[in-house]
């Protein structure tokens, strides 16, 4: 019977679709914290009515990345200090601990492919490209996750990495060349299969975006 029955295909509730895009509108800095989100405007530039955008600002809220402010309407939300400092210390420690997972995990393709990711910062870094920089320091990070083997534990690094995202945009600028090069001592303490230096270099690296973020306010 297993054989015979499939799940029925269907598609992505429209609601999901404005949330993912109005999300994506934040971390990717279209919509800017303290931004008024104008529900009509964002209907006719999405194609959609009105009460799909209208649900979404509700999940939105409940989720943190939007204030709803009575005769006001909806702003983007300003990140608070405490925020900030809160997620990145969960991220520290999930992210520490997948370094070091990697490390003792490690074959040499996966190191290659992370070198790889390291060469594509770089590229977009002289380039001047902050959404390529963006994007390749998302992508370091997930390769990371796969090389360290939990899944579990990427699901949960997989759910702060939307804010992070967020959060690291603002200093992508100040970090530059340091943080690759973090990355790069990374990779070295991940091919040496160094467990203890792996979770130190990506501890270390987490601080420093900490201080980076902190300084921008």
């Amino acid at each position: 019977m297993a054989d015979v029955i499939r799940p029925v295909a269907r598609p992505v509730p429209l609601r999901q679709t404005v949330y993912d895009a109005l999300v994506e509108l934040i971390v990717g800095g279209v919509l800017q914290p303290g931004q008024r989100m104008v529900e009509a405007e964002l209907a006719r530039q999405l194609g959609v009515s009105r009460q799909p955008i209208r649900e979404a600002f509700h999940r939105l809220e409940a989720e943190g990345w939007v204030d709803l402010r009575p005769g006001q309407g909806a702003f983007v939300h300003t990140p608070t200090e405490q925020e900030v400092d809160q997620l990145l210390d969960v991220r520290g420690l999930l992210e520490s601990e997948a370094a070091r997972l990697a490390a003792g995990a490690a074959a040499p393709a996966d190191v290659a492919a992370l070198r790889a990711i390291c060469r594509r910062g770089v590229d977009a870094l002289d380039a001047g490209d902050p959404e390529r920089i963006v994007d390749a320091n998302a992508e370091f990070h997930a390769q990371v996750r796969a090389i360290s083997g939990n899944v579990v534990l990427a699901e949960l690094i997989g759910m702060v990495d939307r804010r992070v995202r967020w959060y690291y945009r603002r200093v992508v600028e100040s970090r530059g060349r340091e943080s690759w090069t973090e990355h790069a001592d990374l990779v070295e303490a991940i091919e040496a299969h160094d467990e203890p230096r792996a979770a130190a270099v990506a501890r270390r690296h987490t601080e420093r975006t900490r201080d980076a973020y902190h300084a921008t306010r």
